[in-house]
């Protein structure tokens, strides 16, 4: 019944075909990506850094991140897209809006340079998995859920009864790994000693002057400085053209209902959708 449920919001919320427009410009090609919302899948990202990659007549990518994060392996997957991008010689540009936190930042450590807006929200160099307890609830209403299993751990993180300090310790060992990649990943991009990034790596979030002073971004600037910037790694010397992205059919509920609806019913699916493991700044301030 959950399957069937959420098959039918994403089929409500997804798109349809994209078309690629440009922007008034009279030099070569920069091509935009965007990365919005939280992380919950890398394939649209994925398959646009391939698109422009391959494309001779693209002498660089903007990266517009503005994103809490999300998913760690969604989070890693678009990084090493990012990666192997610059490292074939295309240079990426990160442009980081309102927030580029968490698994934001962790794709954005892969660019040839990256710009941050002084008020933006970045870094959360952490990890988190948050379970549901539903046991008292179904006790109070005379429900019992009954699990059987081979392997002690097999049913951890279960709603249907508390964590034991085994439980809690398996999960903290996954926890500190995928940190431990994190801290990694921010150590070899940034090329940051190993105790200057751990003493950041407790999930606090900076500003972008507060993450420049940390050599956390590349240098402070606007969307349109961001540009400027793609320009002339990319040696473009005129006015670039802008090149991206933009949905072509839209959903049933746009149709139907236009884009605010659209939008809430998508951040319902994404939310269904959290994986256990996540690089992701959680709201509350």
């Amino acid at each position: 019944m959950t399957f069937l449920f959420f098959a039918f919001l994403t089929s409500l919320t997804s798109g349809g075909d994209v078309e690629e427009y440009t922007e008034s410009g009279h030099g070569d090609k920069i091509a935009v990506i965007e990365l919005r919302d939280a992380i919950v899948s890398s394939d649209d990202v994925v398959r646009q850094f391939k698109k422009y990659r391959d494309d001779r007549s693209i002498r660089a990518i903007l990266f517009h991140v503005d994103s809490p994060g999300g998913g760690v392996v969604a989070s890693h997957e678009i990084y090493a897209e990012v990666k192997r991008t610059r490292s074939e010689g295309k240079p990426v540009v990160v442009s980081m809006g309102a927030v580029a936190a968490s698994g934001g930042y962790y794709v954005s450590c892969a660019a040839s340079k990256i710009v941050a807006n002084p008020g933006t929200l970045t870094g959360s160099i952490g990890v988190i998995s948050q379970f549901v307890r539903i046991d008292s609830l179904l006790h109070k209403i005379g429900i019992d859920a009954m699990t059987i299993k081979s392997g002690k751990l097999k049913d951890a993180g279960t709603p249907y009864r508390p964590m034991t300090p085994e439980d809690r310790e398996y999960f903290q060992n996954l926890m500190d790994d995928v940190h431990r990649q994190f801290i990694a990943i921010v150590e070899k991009e940034r090329k940051l000693p190993h105790d200057s990034v751990l003493a950041m790596a407790d999930g606090r979030v900076f500003t972008g002057e507060q993450a420049l002073r940390r050599h956390l971004v590349d240098t402070l600037g606007t969307f349109e400085d961001a540009i400027r910037i793609t320009a002339k790694l990319a040696g473009i010397t005129e006015q670039p053209t802008i090149v991206r992205e933009r949905k072509r059919v839209f959903s049933l509920l746009d149709r139907i209902f236009g884009e605010t609806v659209l939008s809430g019913l998508s951040d319902v699916v994404n939310e269904i959708r959290q994986p256990l493991l996540q690089y992701r700044m959680m709201h509350g301030f």
